[in-house]
Formats: C-alpha cells, structure tokens, sequence
C-alpha cells in the first residue's frame, strides 16, 4: 500500500537561501536559525537505483551557544509530499560562543519512492523546502518552517551518434540522439518528449564546445538532424534541464574526415 511519508506540518542554477525572519516560526528563548545551506547549494539529482545523500547544513545562534537539530524534514513546498529520511543525528561546528553549524543527512533510496505517497511519485520533482527545530545549551528551542529552499530532480540520460563515421568534407552528416529521464514509478527511465536540446561541436584540438543549432525532442524522447561537416571534430547534445529533470551532457562522438 502506498502510503505518506512526510507531509507538510506546522509545527524542506539552483539554492535559495532563507532565514528565519522570512519563515513561520515559534518557540522559547533567543535561539534562531540565520541560514540554511542545502546539499552544498546544489540540486538534488535522484534516479532509479542509488541511494542518494545530501547535507542540510544549518547555522544556529543563541547567547548560551547552539546545542543541535531536534527535528529535520523536507518535502515538495507545492503538494507536501517528500521521501527522503533523516536518521535524528547531527554534527555542531563552533563558529563562536554564540553560533554553530549543525549538519544533518538526508537519505533515499529510490526503490523507496513509489511507496512515500498516494499520487504519482514524479509529481514530487521540482521546488523542496525545509523545516527544522533546534535547541541551545540554555534549553531555548525553535520550530522554524520553509527555512529554505532547493531543488530534487529527477535524473537524465542522453545518448549522441553521429554517422556516417568517416565522412567527406561538405557531404550531410546525421546525428541521433535520445533524451530520457527516470521515472520513480517503475524505476526505468522514458523518454522525455518536447524538450529543446542544443547540438554542440567541438572540432579537433578546440578547447570548448559550441553550440550549432537546438532541436526539439520527438514524442519518445528521441533527436534527430543533419549538419554540414565541414571538419573533423566531435558533437554531442546538452540538455539544460527544468525545474523537475536535471542538465544532462551527452558524451562526444568523434567524426573524421576522409
């Protein structure tokens, strides 16, 4: 049975970070969360069979000094479905007598997913919040709600070929590819229709890649165009991603000429 594993309570390209004066809060005493860092400022990226981990780093000021995190969640901020789980530990660094960064570690594995709520389990992709309650050595505490903000995507995959290998100077060169992205449901990755992907090339001895020409995924997922080769060099696609599905960076395929 399906059930929910986190849902909102009252009382979890890429980071934006809060404070408390911007969050619901309530408590005893001076104690107060001034920041809130998420995986390092970066996006979450889960796929179908690694476990995935990811700090929440959060900073804790109050006049007798930070103790710990006594409470740490996270979920989508728009449906309050989340799946990811925190163990109760946390690791304080001193900054000053008065302020600590206290670390906790989320955790998912995503054969999990499809059982942490009732809908479909991909509908939890997109912007995360965080809720915390800290404590100081004085027995202050804080119950702060959306104390930041950040992003869980889903992981893409993006394949590139280019043909014919060799070509001739000037002659069409055709080259395929297939955007997909993986479904939390079935744990296998599908196509991913409609995207815009940018074809890039990089010719031989160049240092960066530029992009030629952006092309539009078909309704599997999949690329398709023809190129002037008129040098040797590799090609590969780039896909920028979307609040729900993470950048993806097809590797080169190497073309010569003959």
């Amino acid at each position: 049975m399906r059930h929910r594993l986190w849902a909102v309570a009252g009382g979890a390209a890429a980071l934006a970070l809060l404070t408390a004066t911007g969050a619901h809060a309530e408590g005893e005493g001076d104690v107060r969360v001034t920041k809130t860092v998420v995986n390092k400022g970066g996006n979450v990226i889960v796929g179908t069979a690694k476990t995935v981990t990811f700090p929440i780093a959060v900073t804790i000021k109050d006049d007798s000094g930070a103790k710990k995190i006594t409470h740490l969640s996270t979920f989508n901020k728009s449906n309050g479905y989340g799946f990811f789980t925190w163990n109760g530990d946390s690791s304080c660094v001193r900054k000053s007598s008065t302020t600590s960064v206290c670390t906790g570690t989320m955790t998912a594995d995503p054969a999990w997913i499809a059982d942490s709520d009732d809908i479909d389990s991909n509908r939890i992709a997109g912007v995360w919040q965080v809720n915390a309650t800290v404590n100081a050595n004085d027995g202050d505490y804080w119950i702060s709600d959306h104390i930041a903000e950040y992003k869980v995507k889903r992981a893409a995959q993006l394949t590139t070929d280019a043909t014919p290998e060799p070509v001739a100077r000037g002659a069409q060169l055709t080259v395929k590819g297939k955007l997909s992205r993986a479904n939390w449901e079935d744990l296998k990755y599908h196509g991913y229709p409609g995207q815009s992907v940018r074809l890039q090339f990089r010719g031989t001895g160049a240092a960066h890649y530029s992009t030629v020409k952006t092309v539009k995924t078909d309704n599997l997922g999949r690329l398709s165009t023809k190129v002037t080769a008129s040098a040797a060099g590799s090609w590969r696609w780039y896909f920028p991603g979307t609040t729900t599905t993470s950048l993806k960076v097809s590797a080169g395929d190497a073309v010569t000429l003959k």
